[in-house]
Parts: structure tokens; sequence; C-alpha cells
């Protein structure tokens, strides 16, 4: 480091072009930390949940198992992980939630449509039928990854963890903030009080929250290790105050739901 002294009488005469090499060398360095943080995941992901018939979700996780997770792979469909509710509220005796990852929205399209004609697949789902459907309900969201999340891959521990899909919904106009404290200071305070970050996304279309809405995933050692970490969350001054600061002007969120989730046995995350 070293230091260019000028005449004061200088300073006014050559402050233009002070100026612009400062810029120069601004504009010259913000590449290279944008590059050093990691570029953002591009991919489309789509995030779908399956609600079975009744008396049929064991059969549903028997057809995941030993078909859809390989024809998936076939079809060079990149699951995430599959998850499971641990609460009766949430679904815990017949919904299943899953991940997948696209490179973009004409590869899901094709691969989805390789899929459903594989005759693999068309002999499982005539055989796995037979006695009635195994899902009542689909719904599929349509994701893109925020640009502080975490690398997005499917990851296992030494013992299965705890999820916890977590949505928040905005007030017009205050996404952007939410981003901004997320971005700032909540991923950081997570990783610092236990939680491990998996995924941040937002919907793409606006039927979804494509606009207010914002999900994300974190995983805890059990239910207690959640507990407990977000106990000391909330009770860190850094987070009171980053929480102060970013709602001088009102809440950045008007509704938050939370669901706590087991992997399933086949889900490549655990």
């Amino acid at each position: 480091m070293f230091t260019i002294r000028l005449n004061p009488a200088y300073h006014i005469m050559y402050r233009p072009f002070l100026l612009a090499a400062a810029l120069t060398i601004a504009a010259s360095i913000a590449p290279l930390t944008l590059h050093a943080a990691g570029a953002q995941d591009e991919r489309l992901f789509e995030r779908r949940t399956y609600l079975a018939a009744p008396g049929k979700f064991e059969e549903l996780h028997a057809r995941f198992r030993e078909h859809t997770q390989k024809l998936f792979e076939k079809h060079g469909i990149a699951v995430i992980g599959y998850w499971v509710p641990t609460e009766e509220k949430d679904g815990a005796t017949n919904t299943l939630i899953y991940m997948l990852a696209f490179a973009n929205r004409a590869e899901h399209d094709r691969q989805w449509k390789e899929f459903g004609a594989d005759p693999d697949w068309q002999a499982v789902w005539k055989a796995s039928e037979a006695n009635g459907k195994l899902v009542t309900k689909v719904e599929s969201v349509f994701l893109k990854a925020t640009d502080y999340s975490p690398t997005i891959a499917a990851s296992a521990a030494d013992a299965p963890r705890l999820f916890e899909l977590r949505t928040y919904v905005t007030p017009p106009g205050k996404l952007a903030d939410l981003h901004v404290r997320f971005r700032d200071h909540t991923v950081e305070l997570f990783r610092k009080h236990g939680m491990t970050n998996v995924g941040y996304w937002t919907p793409i279309d606006e039927k979804d929250g494509a606009d207010n809405t914002l999900f994300y995933i974190v995983a805890h050692h059990d239910r207690a290790a959640a507990k407990a970490s977000w106990k000391a969350f909330v009770g860190d001054p850094d987070w009171v105050a980053a929480k102060a600061a970013s709602e001088v002007n009102g809440p950045l969120t008007t509704k938050v739901s939370s669901v706590f989730a087991a992997p399933t046995d086949y889900s490549p995350t655990k």
C-alpha cells in the first residue's frame, strides 16, 4: 500500500482525473469480489408435493425407492432430496415433498416428457396403480435460487438430520428488503447458532408468490437442537439490532410458516 500526496492546489485541478481513476479501480475490483463470493446458481428448481391416497403412502414410497429415483437418474433429472413432514398437521401420514433441479425450463420440459414416455416408467406406473391411484394431488412450484443461497446440492451427514422448510410472505414491496436482511445478517447468524443453510429460493411464477415469497430449508441435528438454535438466534443482540434496523418502516413479513420434515430412506440428502 502506498500514498500519493499532492499539493493542495492540485486537488481541485486534478479532482476529475482522480475520481475517474478511483471509479476504474473500483470497477476492476468488483467483479473479482463477486467471483470470489461464488456465482449465483442459475438452474431451474422444482418443488413437488404429493398427497397420497388413503392407505397408499407406503406404496408411493416403494415406487420412488425401487423405480422413480432410478428413472430420474436415467433421464438426467437431478434430485436434491425427498422429505416427509414429521407432524400430523403438516401431512406426516400422506405427504411427500421433494426438490428437483434442471438446467432451464426447456430441459425441464424435455426431461419430464422423456421420463413420462419411458416404457419402464409406463410399466411401473400401471403395475403400481392396478388397485387404484397412489396420489390424489400433485403440486408443483418453480423456483430460482437467491444470490445468497449456499451451493444447492444433495448432501448427507453422519446421521439423518431434521430439516425445516420455511416460507415467508412479505408485505407489498418488501421482498427486496427481506433479501437484504437475509444476505447481510440472517444466513450467517443461522450458521453461527448451529443451523445448516441448505438452500434459499423465490418462486418464479406470480401465482406462487414471485413478488412476495421466500422459501428456504435449514437443517438441524434434531428437534431439541432446532429449539436451542432458534432460541439463541432470536436472543442474539446482532439479530435484535438487524431486525430493528430493517423494520423501521414496518415488518418485512406478514406470514411465516414452518414445516419440520425428515428425509426418506431413499433421499440423496439426509
